[in-house]
């Protein structure tokens, strides 16, 4: 039981890893907090919540497994060979594909003009919603570019 349970202690410390050090991990995170929050304003079915979960965590996976082989290639590979670029490039490749898909997945379900121009509305109508979204902006700034640390704990 104890090894169950430290599987997950590990797996926890892997996203923390990835949120403290990682900073595309932490923008990936910050377009799935807006994509989830604004997601109840558009009113969407269950397979439209279904395929928006999916593709976040399909973004978030591939950044993690990314941050996983360029720790691996550096540690075998400290010095730059063209098998550990070709390594880290295709890994990220993986994350530039989902982070494509996911975008259009967004459009295709965010993108209704008429959707779209109602919260846009409803947010500049309202100086309250309109303060917490600057204040939320600006603070996932500040969260993408100062919530992690610049070296890491090697």
């Amino acid at each position: 039981m104890k090894s169950f349970l430290n599987s997950f202690i590990n797996a926890a410390y892997g996203i923390w890893f990835c949120v403290r050090y990682e900073r595309n991990f932490r923008i990936h995170l910050i377009a799935a907090a807006y994509a989830l929050g604004f997601a109840p304003l558009f009113s969407l079915s269950q397979v439209e919540w279904a395929v928006l979960l999916l593709t976040i965590a399909i973004v978030l996976v591939a950044e993690a497994i990314n941050t996983a082989v360029e720790h691996t290639v550096d540690l075998l590979s400290p010095k730059t060979h063209p098998a550990a670029r070709i390594a880290k490039d295709t890994a990220a490749a993986a994350v530039l594909v989902c982070t494509v898909v996911s975008i259009v997945v967004g459009v295709l379900i965010f993108g209704r003009p008429d959707m779209l121009l109602q919260v846009f509305k409803n947010i500049l109508s309202s100086p309250k919603k309109f303060v917490i979204l600057a204040v939320s902006l600006v603070f996932s700034l500040w969260f993408i570019i100062k919530g992690g640390h610049k070296k890491h704990p090697n």
